[in-house]
């Protein structure tokens, strides 16, 4: 095992460092890691300590509401600080792993922008986690390409879409780099070498560095992101507001504080995302315990069921009110081959997620595929005309608790829907212990925030007296338990037709059972799962 030519003081890496990787891992870059790591640790476990008292008292009956101690900032006049031009147009965003093929149709897509994704789309192997670091450096000083072994080659255009970076969010470590023997923190780890080497370049070339904040619960976890800013931003001697980012709002928690977590990142905000999947993935966690409470099939919980349209709404008056990006959440739908008619729906399904969230004041949205950019431009286009964004559309309405507490559909749950979520989260399962965090299944294109939900719901309906068939039985742990021995077996076929191994379909199927069937409900999916990979 080789490592760079010597570790700063106090740091280990316990995985093995490559000729190419120590390009990455200069001593430089891992300095900056460790100073992030002594100067803002603290701060991060005490913000997952906080997720985890008040996730005592949600369980023990208290609902969220507005802060009063912030409530200055939500009256207050103030706005975000100017965004520069590389911002101003995000129409269509399209996202994906930072695998070298991805990146390079993810920049020619078409697309304004392109989210290169360390985080839901990305099974962070140590491998994964720096070879993307490495076709990241090489895409923003346009070096990269790639051959397929059938010896296509892939090349990046002369136009390229405008590159945000998604490390990975508070609750994950980085289990092969330790700083005084304390893992560091998955999000600064990705954050810190892709801004350290690629920054300056960034600014030279007038896009970035711009990044997405994913999965945080509160204003002060916003707060520790502004405060690593500040100081990264100081040891490479770039001035204060160089870089922006855009925060996902994908946590029930984080609604209720929406304006404040634009606040707290003022000086480097690019606006937020309603990143609908995870959303509904938070509603079910967070709501565990309330035995009232029990969603339909997740094909039910549409963004038009009422507590998601507030949310979404809620989030474009947010951002608006502010002078900020407010950018819509990803439709799973992706083109099907060899399919006409399944295509066309498909196509259609996208047209109208898009039109609804242009028509509602978004000033983008998502696509997982570079053959949905052009539909999604269109109907943006049909909206905006020429103008890049509609900054200037506010919205009035009133939302709050009521509002976004609302959970409904709780019908139909049914046998279909059962073993569509046991299918999909050993699918992809599977495959994120396989390596590949983004996968097709059924047409849709599912990430840890799909198979999230998936076994989340299976868990609600075991648990909650409402979790009923639509023909009266009781969803049980038994029946689950026969449902996954069917399921797995459909799943592995499915898996081998298409010429890949079925070697990590088992052990999927255990750990999805142990999650969905749980006492006591695991947190994250990821957290064990990342424990389990080699």
């Amino acid at each position: 095992m080789s490592h760079p030519t010597t570790l700063p003081y106090g740091m280990q890496i316990t995985a093995p460092v490559t000729a190419d990787f120590s390009q990455i891992l200069t001593r430089e870059a891992l300095e900056l890691i460790a100073k992030l790591h002594r100067s803002f640790e603290p701060r991060r476990q005490q913000l997952l300590a906080a997720r985890a008292e008040r996730q005592q008292r949600i369980d023990a009956g208290e609902m969220p509401d507005f802060l009063p101690e912030t409530r200055h900032i939500r009256e207050g006049e103030w706005k975000i600080s100017p965004l520069p031009k590389a911002l101003e147009r995000r129409r269509t965003e399209i996202t994906g792993p930072v695998e070298a093929k991805m990146i390079i149709n993810a920049f020619n897509s078409g697309a304004d922008s392109y989210m290169a994704d360390f985080e839901d789309s990305n099974s962070p192997k140590w491998e994964n986690q720096i070879q993307g670091q490495i076709n990241l450096y090489k895409a923003i000083r346009r070096e990269l390409s790639f051959k397929n072994d059938a010896g296509k080659e892939y090349k990046l255009n002369d136009k390229i879409a405008t590159l945000q970076i998604r490390p990975r969010g508070w609750h994950l470590d980085e289990k092969h780099v330790l700083v005084d023997g304390q893992r560091v923190s998955g999000g600064i780890f990705d954050f810190a070498l892709a801004f350290f080497h690629n920054a300056k370049e960034q600014i030279a070339q007038g896009a970035g560095p711009f990044y997405y904040l994913p999965k945080m619960e509160s204003h002060l976890e916003a707060r520790l992101w502004n405060d690593i800013f500040i100081v990264a931003q100081n040891e490479i001697g770039l001035p204060r507001g160089s870089i922006k980012a855009t925060v996902l709002i994908e946590t029930i928690l984080a609604t209720f504080e929406m304006e404040e977590i634009i606040y707290e990142l003022r000086d480097h905000s690019a606006g937020l995302n309603a990143g609908r999947w995870d959303y509904i993935f938070s509603c079910i966690k967070k709501f565990k315990r309330n035995t009232d409470f029990c969603l339909a099939n997740r094909g039910a919980i549409t963004m038009e069921v009422p507590f998601m349209r507030s949310y979404a709404l809620a989030l474009v008056k947010a951002c608006h009110k502010r002078g900020a990006p407010a950018i819509g959440g990803m439709s799973a739908l992706i083109p099907i081959k060899n399919d006409p008619v399944a295509n066309e729906k498909a196509l259609a399904g996208i047209r109208h997620d898009k039109t609804r969230d242009a028509s509602d004041g978004f000033d983008g949205g998502w696509v997982a595929h570079p053959g949905l950019v052009a539909i999604a431009a269109e109907e943006f286009q049909k909206v905006l005309g020429d103008r890049p964004n509609q900054w200037e559309k506010q919205r009035d309405e009133s939302f709050g608790p009521r509002d976004w507490l609302n959970f409904q559909p709780e019908q139909p749950i049914t046998e279909a829907g059962v073993r569509n979520n046991i299918n999909v989260g050993i699918h992809y399962l599977g495959s994120w212990l396989a390596g590949n965090g983004c996968v097709p299944i059924h047409n849709l294109m599912e990430d840890a925030a799909t198979a999230e939900i998936s076994r989340s719901q299976i868990w609600q309906w075991v648990v909650s007296p409402k979790g009923k068939l639509d023909d009266g039985r009781k969803v049980t742990a038994d029946m689950v338990r026969g449902l996954i021995c069917e399921e797995l077996v459909k799943v592995k076929t499915t898996v081998a037709e298409s010429g890949n191994t079925t070697m990590t379909y088992d052990q999927a199927a255990k750990i999805f059972e142990e999650m969905s069937l749980a006492d006591n409900y695991p947190e994250f999916l990821t957290l064990p799962l990342y424990e389990a990979m080699v």
